[in-house]
């Protein structure tokens, strides 16, 4: 092991300590001051709805909005105002920030609003007139909005005690269902068996408390008798004012499923409960059930409309409208006096078990018969049962798109009806987590490198396994004072559909310089050709937006993931064929959505792109067990694949939905990674390729300095801008890995190095060798270095990063004579350009500039010559009517549109 230069040990403790300085530590003061700030970078900030309508019913929502480097202090303060100027109550804190200490991104939380609001740097926050509460006692947990109070339990199978509005119980005994059934019974089924496990709580965290927002995490695991099966975290949302919550709900599989054996822990389905308490005559009570749109099945528990005797046209209006009825002594007596003659239907279920179609039944109680009452294609999600004297409004987010789901209402002709919101619905199939096939054979590395060469599926025996994926599902729930009129519940339906989102405008991102300052620039349609990359960019997305809908990409475990290649023969994306199917960010659809998003402020785009954070971040990555914080490789089922990698695991595909919108799941995955280093010790992921000897040591782990370190750093970066807590070490591994590769004989070009687990830094190799992959820089390198290149001064890991962008589209004489020898045959070179032009700028090479655009226009990848154009596609040759376009690859689309952002960001004003 060589010994590291002097001068570069020196150089990085300088910046160490003066990180350690600059106020890195929490509620810390630089010790410097800040750089100074233009008088604008501190100017009020516009922000607006994702989508009109604003707030709407929904509780409330979070935003996060970037500041420039040295402008604001952790002290800052800010006041929000809407149009008219009057202030809007906010609660704002810090999520990052700079490593002089001065504020990178704050969080704002709003209970009221709509229309644009601005947000006023040093101005003072309104407090709302009604204050969230948080008050702890004994075993409990309470909640006051000022107009719902809610009592959390902190120990045993009941979550939320009771919702109040006022002195009314509106619900109680929220609490987890799991139904798990032992055996998968194929065929003829004659007895299924199954048991149900109770959510039970081990923990409970306040994690704010208002004034405007407060939060409660709830952890535990679902248990019967000794055993526990599938952890949940749960975190319930409260805003000022609000009379509603909202609950984000996360399960982990940890669960036993072997492939050709029909015993194991299928889920047969997975819920949450809450009993809802019924005063009303039956009458007087009423189901609300979602169906398409804002449609709505509304009907009373006892119905006195259709009769053949007639109880009077106001009555029956009445009614139909949720409202508290007449005595009955005023109706026509015909009907009051027989009353008892009309059936009370009890129980309701809606059931969603694809996302093409859903049915509603009923029926008056158990152990009679059901009775259909309806049915569509998509069902909003959205269930309401209650009467006059109040009532729970339920609403379960991606209903369709996550399909198997499932509303049920039972008992509502008593005192207390039942109502269950299904993640996971029981009249669906269980949950079949099996591998999809016996191994073929592929029992030793040789052979299951033929198989790689064949399907492109990585196969190995125990690899594919869903032990420890998570899945994420969002609820909202609203405690009324009586029956909503239909307004209100459209109102309550669309805030399920599409959670209203507070942004900020692209210009303020811009200005900010957060994400890589320079790498993405407003759309821009000046010149022709500037015009035709944004046709371009523009046609790509609708592409995959519409393929998500022609082609069923949808369901529990799969929505929010694209596919990965297409079969032109078939007409048909190779959803059976190993490596070609799921995508699992395979060259980052991620980051091109994310940077898509931060240049246009699109919503659609924004929604795509949160949809596939929910699902990359979940179910592509373990959170348990041995392979805890890493990801699968794409692969017919999304855990199928062998290779578990950081670069699937990968924190940058996180930070842009985190930074945006604060959401507290997001970053608890990303605090997870902070030690996935460690899992280099329980999986070499070069272990079937690999020459020569290698045992994994704790002080000697071969990690690689692309798809591996850009998956580490990221996860090191951001836990140190956040000031998690492990951001010292955090901090600590991001400046001795870059420096220790700068150190490297051959910087970046060396491709890997030796890890210590203990100093955080690897071994300067002794020799010089030339290791390039097209695969290291196309996990989100170039956009991790520019952001590490811009935060810390270290020239030597500059300069070590721009030969890599100078080199990799170079000739291979030019290669061979930096280096002494040439990369190989490369691959990917117009995802690559953005090197050429992010290193042209930096360094001021003209030449490098040209050839960005060379390689972008006229290397691999798409072409100007290209169909950008869609083809229609329709039976027989297919299975459903639609469009392909066979020319399209996600591998091409997402190096496509990196490059295209970037290199008109950087080097818009040069292109030939």
């Amino acid at each position: 092991m060589s010994p590291i230069p002097r001068r570069t040990l020196l150089k990085a403790a300088a910046v160490a300590g003066a990180a350690a300085q600059a106020g890195w530590a929490p509620g810390a003061r630089s010790a410097a001051a800040a750089p100074r700030a233009e008088a604008a970078d501190s100017d009020p900030v516009t922000l607006d709805w994702l989508e009109e309508g604003g707030l709407g019913a929904a509780p409330g929502s979070t935003v996060g909005v970037p500041w420039p480097r040295g402008v604001h202090r952790e002290d800052q303060t800010f006041g929000l105002t809407d149009a008219d100027g009057t202030s809007v109550p906010v609660q704002s804190w810090p999520i990052a920030y700079w490593p002089d200490g001065s504020l990178k991104w704050t969080a704002h939380a709003v209970g009221s609003g709509s229309g644009q609001l601005t947000l006023t740097p040093g101005a003072p926050a309104a407090p709302p007139g009604t204050k969230v509460t948080v008050d702890r006692r004994g075993g409990t947990v309470d909640i006051s909005t000022g107009v719902i109070s809610a009592r959390i339990r902190t120990s045993g199978a009941t979550l939320v005690q009771s919702v109040r509005r006022g002195s009314t119980e509106i619900a109680r005994d929220g609490r987890l269902v799991l139904l798990r059934q032992p055996e998968y019974e194929d065929g003829d089924r004659t007895t299924v068996r199954t048991e149900r496990f109770d959510g039970t709580v081990s923990a409970v965290t306040v994690e704010q408390e208002g004034p405007v927002r407060a939060v409660v995490r709830i952890d535990g695991k679902h248990r019967k008798g000794r055993r526990d099966l599938l952890p949940f975290s749960v975190r319930l949302y409260f805003y000022a004012g609000a009379d509603s919550f909202r609950m984000v709900h996360t399960v982990t599989y940890d669960g036993k499923q072997e492939p050709g054996r029909a015993s194991g822990d299928f889920v047969r389905g997975l819920g949450v409960r809450f009993t809802v308490p019924l005063r009303d005559a039956s009458y007087d009570r009423h189901i609300r059930l979602g169906g398409e749109g804002t449609g709505l099945l509304r009907e009373a528990v006892k119905g006195i409309t259709g009769l053949r005797r007639d109880p009077g046209a106001a009555v029956q209006a009445a009614q139909f409208a949720g409202e508290r009825l007449p005595d009955p002594a005023t109706w026509d007596q015909r009907v009051t006096t027989r009353l008892q003659y009309i059936p009370a239907w009890g129980d309701y279920t809606l059931s969603q078990l694809s996302a093409d179609g859903f049915t509603l039944r009923k029926r008056t109680r158990k152990g009679h018969g059901w009775i259909g009452a309806g049915g569509g294609r998509r069902a909003s999600g959205f269930g309401y049962v209650g009467g006059a004297g109040g009532g729970l409004s339920f609403g379960l987010r991606d209903f369709w798109e996550k399909y198997p789901a499932q509303l049920d209402v039972r008992d509502a002709h008593t005192d207390a009806a039942e109502v269950t919101l299904w993640l996971w619905s029981p009249e669906a199939q269980p949950m079949d987590l099996r591998f999809y096939h016996d191994g073929l054979g592929q029992d030793t590395f040789p052979e299951q490198l033929e198989g790689l060469n064949i399907t492109y599926e990585d196969y190995e025996s125990g690899f594919g396994t869903p032990y420890g994926i998570a899945r994420t599902s969002e609820l909202l729930f609203w405690a009324n004072a009586s029956t909503p009129a239909a307004e209100t519940l459209a109102e309550q339906v669309r805030a399920v559909r599409v959670l209203p989102q507070l942004a900020a405008p692209p210009r303020q991102l811009l200005r900010a310089g957060v994400f890589g300052k320079g790498l993405y620039a407003e759309p821009d349609r000046s010149t022709p050709a500037k015009a035709r990359i944004e046709d371009h960019l523009d046609f790509l997305f609708t592409y995959y937006k519409d393929q998500v809908e022609q082609r069923r990409w949808y369901g529990f475990w799969d929505y929010g993931d694209i596919m990965h290649t297409y079969d032109t023969v078939r007409h048909q994306w190779r959803y059976d064929v190993g490596g070609y199917a799921w995508d699992n960010s395979e060259l980052s659809p991620d980051l091109w959505l994310w940077y898509a998003y931060l240049r246009s402020g699109r919503a659609d785009i924004f929604r795509f792109a949160e949809a596939m954070t929910r699902h990359t971040g979940e179910v592509d990555v373990y959170h348990l067990g041995e392979w805890a914080g890493l990801g699968t490789r794409h692969g017919v089922q999304h855990y199928a694949d062998s290779a578990k990698q950081q670069r699937i695991a990968n924190t940058t595909y996180r930070r842009y939905y985190y930074f945006l919108t604060a959401d507290e799941r997001v970053g608890d995955l990303m605090h997870a990674c902070v030690d996935s280093d460690e899992t280099f010790l329980a999986l070499d992921p070069l272990r079937k390729i690999r020459t020569e000897p290698y045992t994994p040591d704790r002080n000697a782990l071969s990690i690689g300095f692309g798809t591996d370190w850009s998956g580490l750093v990221s996860a090191w970066l951001t836990e140190w801008e956040r000031k998690g807590p492990k951001w010292e070490k955090a901090r600590d591994r991001v400046l001795s890995t870059m420096e220790t590769i700068a150190a490297q004989p051959n910087g970046f070009v060396q491709g890997s190095g030796l890890y210590d687990l203990d100093t955080g830094r690897f071994a300067v190799a002794g020799t010089p060798k030339v290791e390039v992959s097209h695969l290291s820089a196309v996990f989100g390198l170039n956009e991790l270095c520019a952001e590490l290149i811009d935060l810390v001064d270290m020239p030597d890991f500059a300069e070590a990063y721009y030969d890599y962008c100078r080199y990799f589209n170079a000739s291979k004489s030019e290669q061979a004579a930096r280096y002494g020898a040439d990369f190989g045959n490369l691959i990917l070179f117009q995802g690559h350009s953005r090197l050429d032009a992010y290193a042209a700028v930096r360094t001021g090479d003209e030449k490098l500039a040209q050839r960005a655009w060379r390689k972008f226009y006229d290397s691999d990848g798409y072409r100007e010559s290209a169909p950008w154009k869609t083809e229609r596609v329709s039976g027989p040759a297919a299975l459903v009517a639609g469009a392909e376009a066979t020319w399209v690859s996600t591998n091409d689309t997402a190096l496509y549109g990196l490059a295209a952002i970037e290199n008109l960001a950087l080097l818009g004003d040069r292109m030939p």
